[in-house]
């Protein structure tokens, strides 16, 4: 039972700093930011909610695709191929239809209804 509970201690520790890692902002085309997602962390929704945390501001109109970058290529607009086709998810918010919207790539298996 110690066991188990220290063990989940230290994966709530891992996500905890997984969280308040600063993931890079490749740059903006129009509203929408490119954001690269460390590739252990792409299938973590948690993650990507602290990203979306620190990257939106709250109540306002805020646009991020995510993609990883596994073969180390340069970061750079317009995104390099190796990087474009490894998008993760998208994120969507809407101050003036107040919606949001997260979708889950197709290519990373996490969702099973929508996903793209």
């Amino acid at each position: 039972m110690k066991t188990a509970v220290v063990a989940s201690l230290a994966v709530l520790a891992v996500a905890a700093a997984a969280a308040a890692e600063v993931w890079t902002v490749a740059g903006r085309q129009g509203l929408v930011q490119l954001v690269i997602v460390p590739t252990g962390q792409a299938p973590e929704r948690h993650a990507y909610d602290a990203q979306i945390a620190r990257l939106c501001e709250p109540d306002r109109t805020c646009f991020l695709n995510f993609y990883t970058n596994s073969t180390g290529a340069p970061v750079e607009l317009p995104l390099p191929d190796a990087i474009a086709q490894e998008a993760t998810a998208i994120f969507r918010r809407s101050s003036k239809q107040q919606a949001e919207l997260f979708r889950w790539s197709c290519r990373l298996q996490v969702a099973r209804d929508e996903c793209f």
